[in-house]
């Protein structure tokens, strides 16, 4: 049948089972939208305040979903404003499909309004981009964006086009099939070098990423770590990889994971990294990280292997097919002094409780957020503190519960990503955990969270400077809080919410940490909700390894005298 290119970018979409996409109109996008409106009983479409908004809803959604998210944007500073938000998804490896539109085809290069080379500005943050200018190439130029963005290592493509090829005609067939990938032959030999020295080993240690999320391999990962009888620790990217209620779990390893998490890789003689790539905020000194281990690097991407850190066996392949081979070939361990060392250990994690001088801190509030929620909801966050605070004391106990931005470290990005894991997952609680710096990034998503009745919960740590850098200025910087101090700002919380048509809720004292959280739970049943937690500037993050320096001792206290 004919149809119009628009009419064929919705029926790509269908047959790609998106039922959901975010983004904004302009110019060179009326058709598509034209095409959704009548499409409408089919496909929804969520306008954010944004565009950046939109990809980080698009995002959101495909990280609570496990789908590939989709964003729509117009040309120029509509396609600009993605750019962000495809970065954030690339060193994520988040699966997401950016449509743009463009100016016609006779236009292209003559510097027209609203034209900039989307293309060559995304190549670097994309797994793949094109721009297409034969209508009779669209359908199939979509169908592999999503071939692409979803399988091995998924990522962000982008998709240009014209505003001509949205109004040109060709025909069109439904292909509703799904073509497969070619597996990953998992070498035989790497696996048995694996469980030759999983054999031999006396300390194993299991450290999970974002990988094992990707590939749906939770369940693996805790047979091998049944297996093996050895302690798990997860990435920041890998939180509710591993069930953190689990006795195993040791906590999150690197900049600010635990004491015993560091503890147990200065001790272990065998280190399990699954699905991760060895982050720098992970390693600290690449030359004494895990010194007295072998390391084992499972991955879909051989370009990690030995990138930051060697290892003495690597195994490319799908996370969940490798880890299923490998627990076939080991046989059961048992370390009990080893797992007594380490699991049943007491290392003196450093704790913040609330007092006279700090009437509210933020593990009371994750920790009761936590209970009160039974460790069910969905916990999206922004970037500094509160980032880490909601990975601390948080215990995710499923995949997909933990949604941040770990890679590009994006401030902003929570709100609109809760609005995308809330749309995918309407039955889950989402909450936005932000500190008052990053919140103002966005905040203006609180229109589209409104706008459209989506019941999130926004959580603002406020506490008037920009927390984490302000941390760095007061370790390393001599105390020169240059520019991180937000005094000046005077925002009403309560005000801001409710003329946005949001309830608000503060807290501010320990006793009302509980009965406030509950109305907000209750509230978020059928509307969006904001809660205010005033918290004293001089809360810190701990514990901490300074930027390059080795996982060995941890700094577990900062004197606010010094």
């Amino acid at each position: 049948m004919q149809l119009s290119g628009s009419d064929i970018i919705v029926e790509c979409l269908l047959e790609q089972g998106a039922d959901t996409v975010f983004g904004y109109p302009g110019g060179a996008v009326l058709n598509i939208y034209d095409s959704l409106y009548k499409y409408s009983d089919k496909i929804r479409h969520i306008i954010t305040s944004h565009e950046q908004g939109a990809c980080h809803a698009a995002d959101g959604f495909a990280r609570a979903t496990g789908k590939t998210g989709v964003v729509i944007a117009t040309s120029g500073p509509g396609a600009t404003n993605l750019v962000t938000g495809i970065a954030t998804a690339y060193m994520d490896s988040i699966p997401l499909v950016a449509i743009t539109g463009n100016v016609s085809c006779n236009l292209l290069g003559l510097d027209s309004f609203q034209e900039v080379d989307i293309t060559g500005i995304s190549m670097p943050i994309t797994k793949h981009n094109f721009i297409v200018k034969d209508v009779s190439e669209l359908a199939d130029t979509l169908r592999l964006a999503f071939k692409i963005a979803g399988s091995g290592r998924k990522g962000p493509v982008l998709v240009d086009i014209p505003k001509d090829i949205t109004i040109a005609r060709c025909e069109y067939s439904p292909d509703f099939s799904v073509e497969g990938v070619l597996p990953c032959v998992i070498s035989a030999e790497e696996l048995d070098r694996a469980a030759e020295l999983i054999k031999d080993s006396k300390r194993p240690y299991i450290y999970a990423g974002g990988g094992v999320i990707a590939s749906e391999a939770s369940a693996e990962l805790k047979r091998l770590a049944e297996l093996c009888d050895a302690p798990v620790s997860c990435s920041l990217m890998g939180q509710g990889a591993y069930d953190q209620t689990d006795e195993r779990y040791i906590g999150m390893l690197g900049m600010h994971g635990t004491v015993k998490a560091a503890a147990a890789l200065n001790s272990c003689d065998l280190f399990v990294a699954v699905g991760t790539r060895f982050s720098d905020r992970v390693i600290g000194d690449p030359n004494k990280f895990g010194k007295n281990a072998k390391i084992i690097h499972i991955d879909i991407d051989p370009a990690e292997f030995n990138k930051n850190i060697e290892a003495a066996v690597t195994v490319k392949g799908d996370v969940k097919a490798a880890l299923a081979e490998l627990c076939g070939k080991i046989s059961q361990k048992s370390n009990p002094e080893w797992t007594e060392e380490i699991i049943g250990g007491d290392f003196g994690e450093p704790a913040q409780h609330g007092t006279q001088a700090l009437p509210v801190t933020p593990q009371a509030v994750m920790e009761t957020l936590d209970r009160l929620t039974d460790g069910e909801a969905v916990i999206c966050t922004e970037v500094g503190q509160n980032q880490m605070w909601a990975a601390q004391y948080y215990r995710y106990k499923r995949p997909r519960s933990f949604i941040s931005s770990g890679g590009l470290g994006t401030m902003g990005y929570g709100l609109g990503a809760s609005i995308g894991a809330k749309t995918g997952c309407p039955d889950k609680t989402v909450v936005n955990v932000a500190g008052d710096g990053s919140f103002a990034m966005n905040l203006n998503e609180l229109i589209t969270a409104s706008a459209h009745n989506i019941p999130i919960i926004e959580m603002v740590f406020n506490n008037n400077v920009l927390g984490m850098v302000r941390q760095w200025q007061r370790l390393f910087y001599e105390k020169h809080f240059s520019q991180t101090t937000l005094d000046a700002r005077k925002i009403d919380y309560v005000k801001l919410g409710e003329s946005f048509g949001i309830k608000t809720l503060v807290i501010e004292r320990t006793e009302d940490i509980e009965p406030v959280l509950k109305e907000a739970l209750e509230t978020s049943k059928t509307a969006p909700v904001m809660i205010e937690v005033r918290i004293d500037r001089d809360i810190n993050v701990l514990p901490m390894i300074p930027a390059g320096k080795p996982v060995i001792n941890p700094i577990t206290e900062i004197d606010l005298n010094a």
